[in-house]
């Protein structure tokens, strides 16, 4: 199904406020049968992503942005428990946000289409200091952490996180994929930092640690830069130590 007219319609609706508006598209697109896990991908998360890109390029203010970003974290949520239930897989996973990453939406949709997948999932968002962070991962063990971030300053920590689970071995078998804005327009920056995999989106990262969780262990990850780069990424400034 193409969803190009409904991400139209429902991005109208959004940038004018529109509650009912929304959830009136979203009504017509369950009407068609569409299974809730592809509207999570090719209405939800697209049109997060163009609310996005309109707002740091300046065609949107402060107030839209955030009326916007908040219709959709209600539909999210609204549209959650429709999602399909796959059998569980036998697979853990924990979800974190960068530490200052202001907005949650795009972490909590991967981690609601991986529990979809049969994943076992711990979704935590932003906030949390790294040391608890990690004494997660050591009672945990997942098999997979997902960082999400869009913002270049959350980059530093980001790594520092990764470098301490990784020296104090919290969860050896464990593979950190990195997704979310900035290391979607800061080409290898996620290889540069340190994880073992990068996804530009959610239906992505589902593809991405499927495969990785049949690959054989990994060796310990080595950065292949120097420590300390700076990079422009579309006028922002990004600097990782």
């Amino acid at each position: 199904m193409d969803f190009k007219l409904f991400r139209m319609k429902y991005l109208g609706q959004l940038l004018k406020g529109n509650r009912l508006g929304c959830r009136r598209v979203l009504g017509e697109a369950l009407q068609t049968g569409t299974p809730a896990n592809v509207i999570y991908t090719e209405l939800f998360w697209e049109t997060m992503t163009e609310i996005e890109q309109l707002y740091r390029h300046h065609r949107i203010d402060v107030v839209t942005e955030h009326m916007a970003t908040r219709i959709n974290r209600t539909l999210v949520d609204q549209l959650q428990s429709k999602l399909p239930r796959r059998e569980a897989r036998g697979l853990k996973m924990i979800i974190a946000c960068a530490p200052d990453e202001p907005e949650e939406l795009g972490a909590q949709m991967c981690a609601d289409l991986f529990e979809s997948d049969g994943w076992e999932v711990k979704f935590i968002g932003g906030g949390v200091p790294n040391d608890e962070i990690i004494a997660l991962i050591g009672n945990f063990q997942p098999d997979l952490m997902v960082i999400y971030g869009t913002k270049p300053s959350g980059a530093p920590d980001v790594r520092r996180l990764m470098d301490t689970v990784r020296a104090i071995q919290a969860c050896p078998k464990m593979r950190i994929m990195l997704s979310g804005g900035v290391f979607n327009r800061a080409e290898g920056l996620w290889e540069e930092i340190g994880a073992d995999m990068f996804a530009s989106t959610a239906k992505e990262a589902l593809n991405v640690a499927l495969s990785d969780a049949k690959a054989e262990p990994i060796k310990k990850r080595t950065r292949k830069t120097p420590s300390t780069r700076k990079i422009s990424v579309e006028n922002e400034e990004l600097i990782t130590q």
